[in-house]
């Protein structure tokens, strides 16, 4: 038999970061056992649905690299076959319409709370015939009230479920919309999947689906209920835990391979191992060793394999996404795509994430329009301006304009002046970079371009003079 898995989120908001997971492990579920991964949209909560939303979702799966073999299948353009099978449920007896008032269903729900029994709908109208003038009915589901539902979960085990205590639930409003546990039943029933993989969440409602799986006649698939995702606190994740969105994490700098081997450890581990090819998680991974216990975000451990990850991508692709995070930042980048990969060369080894690598190097594509105050108050003193004066001189007609030339000229600078290198390179990198920091000088003056480095340096100069004359 073909493994079909199958991802079938709710237009209603971004891809959050749960959600990502359970695509990410519905997607190597399929991998791993050679078969099909399938992406449906469940867009029948017109209301909240939105078209941005959907975007949003296909944008993150396919940044992440969770590409599909079938769809997307959108709901909305099957509601004639969700017809059809309500006909089919109703006309084989496991359907029924009814008419009960919202009055009549608080009156009903209230008398169970005061009686201190379970709220749910006691199925009054389960024998009714006749119509109710003036009231259209919605349709329910005629569960069994005798015995129990087993879920066999491949996560939690088996969880039984009492029958007296399931809901009739509905599966066609009054307007004749089919509702979210009659949709899914019939998607999954038709697109032949084989593995359903979602959060825990979902586990009560579980049983009815069975239940509505064997009217059918159709294979109940296999079930794996995944646990919540924490937030660092241990509390349920949601916004006030920082990036919660897929897209935000890129935004925020990470790397879809980073975020891609981080959730795959959340819930999931190959013994000791920590970091993951693509195809390593594809051959290690089974749904079956996913452990029951909810997993929390650690920022932390993401920063670290994100680091890795930067230092270990190809430059092409590194410089790309700092384009894209240098857009962000309203610079637009070289149009020389070579010197976005100097940068990403000199710049690699010394961030976390691409938008620390974006906010790091504004200065190569942004003159500074001025200076940090205690850099240039230590820095860019009287005695700096000779300093800068005799390195400009050596760089004016330096011959290749090569890292390796740069750095034998400032030294020699600081040689005939008779001080560290340091006194010499620190004014020089203030000068062009606004601060402090920055890859080293050699390299940064490389990037920049003789030009661009001697303006800079008459800059400074100017502004050093500038404070002489104030003081």
């Amino acid at each position: 038999m073909t493994v079909r898995t199958r991802f079938a989120p709710s237009p209603t908001g971004y891809l959050h970061i749960g959600g990502a997971r359970t695509a990410l492990f519905s997607w190597l579920q399929a991998r791993h056992c050679g078969g099909q991964f399938v992406l449906r949209i469940e867009d029948t909560d017109r209301e909240r649905s939105t078209e941005p939303a959907v975007q949003a979702i296909l944008d993150g799966m396919r940044w992440l690299g969770l590409d599909w073999d079938e769809g997307p299948f959108y709901q909305t353009q099957r509601f004639d076959r969700y017809r059809e099978v309500i006909e089919q449920l109703l006309q084989s007896g496991h359907a029924y319409r009814c008419y009960c008032s919202r009055e009549e269903l608080d009156a009903m729900r209230s008398a169970q709370q005061a009686r201190g029994e379970k709220s749910r709908y006691d199925g009054r109208c389960r024998e009714r015939s006749e119509p109710r003038p003036g009231v259209e009915p919605v349709l329910r589901f005629r569960m069994p009230r005798t015995g129990t539902t087993a879920v066999e979960d491949r996560v939690r085990g088996r969880v039984n479920f009492a029958n007296d205590e399931l809901d009739d639930l509905i599966i066609a409003r009054s307007d004749g919309s089919p509702t979210y546990n009659l949709t899914v039943v019939v998607d999954d029933m038709d697109m032949g999947i084989t593995d359903v993989i979602r959060g825990d969440d979902h586990l009560n409602n579980t049983p009815k689906q069975i239940n509505i799986f064997n009217a059918l006649g159709a294979k109940v698939p296999a079930f794996a209920h995944l646990p919540m995702i924490l937030g660092p606190d241990g509390a349920k994740l949601s916004k006030r835990h920082g990036a919660v969105g897929v897209m935000q994490y890129r935004e925020e700098g990470f790397l879809p391979g980073a975020l891609v081997n981080y959730l795959v450890r959340l819930g999931w581990a190959h013994g000791d191992q920590e970091l993951f090819s693509r195809a390593e998680m594809i051959e290690m991974f089974d749904i079956a060793d996913v452990n029951h216990s909810a997993s929390a975000i650690n920022t932390g451990k993401l920063e670290w394999l994100n680091q890795h990850y930067v230092k270990q991508a190809d430059t092409e692709s590194l410089a790309a996404e700092l384009a894209w995070q240098l857009a962000r930042l309203d610079i637009a980048a070289s149009p020389d795509p070579g010197k976005l990969k100097l940068v990403v060369a000199a710049q690699r080894e010394r961030v976390k994430t691409l938008a620390e690598m974006a906010e790091n190097s504004r200065f190569f594509f942004r003159r500074p329009t001025d200076y940090e105050p205690k850099a240039a108050r230590k820095n860019l003193k009287r005695e700096a301006e000779p300093l800068l004066a005799a390195v400009r001189c050596e760089l004016a007609g330096l011959q290749p304009w090569q890292a390796e030339a740069i750095h034998a000229a400032v030294v020699a600078v600081a040689e005939r002046a008779s001080v560290k290198l340091g006194k010499v390179a620190q004014p020089v990198r203030v000068a062009v970079c606004g601060g402090a920091v920055s890859p080293p000088i050699d390299a940064t003056l490389a990037i920049l371009g003789r030009e661009e480095t001697l303006a800079r340096i008459d800059r400074a100069r100017k502004w050093i003079a500038s404070q002489v004359e104030s003081a």
